[in-house]
C-alpha cells in the first residue's frame, strides 16, 4: 500500500518541528539569561561597598590634607614669625596624628 504525502504537510511538519526546537533554545537561553542576571547583581553589590568605602577613604584623606596643609602653613607662619611656635607644634602634631590614624586603618 503506497501513501502519498503531499508537499504541504511535510512542509507544516518542518515549521512545527522547527518551532518547538526554538522553543528548547529559548528556554534554555532564558534560563542561562536568569543565572547571568543574578550574578551581575551580586557583582553590582559589591561594587556598591566597595565605592562606599572608596567614598569614605577619600573624605578621610581630604582631612589629613587639610591638616597637613595647615601645618605647613603654620610653619611658614613661625619662619615669617607671626605666630607663636606651641601653636604651629600643635599643629603639626595634629596633622602626624591624623596620618597615623589612616595608616592605621588600612
Amino acid at each position: 500500500m503506497d501513501m502519498a504525502i503531499p508537499l504541504k504537510d511535510v512542509g507544516l511538519i518542518l515549521i512545527g518541528v522547527s518551532l518547538i526546537v526554538l522553543i528548547a533554545y529559548c528556554i534554555a537561553f532564558m534560563k542561562n539569561l536568569v543565572s547571568t542576571i543574578k550574578h551581575t547583581n551580586k557583582i553590582l553589590e559589591d561594587t556598591q561597598v566597595i565605592s562606599k568605602i572608596a567614598a569614605e577613604r577619600a573624605q578621610e584623606v581630604d582631612k589629613i590634607i587639610g591638616d597637613v596643609a595647615s601645618s605647613v602653613g603654620s610653619v611658614s607662619e613661625i619662619i615669617k614669625g607671626n605666630q607663636s611656635v606651641i601653636s604651629a607644634l600643635t599643629s603639626i602634631v595634629n596633622a602626624m596624628a591624623s596620618l597615623k590614624n589612616l595608616i592605621k586603618n588600612k
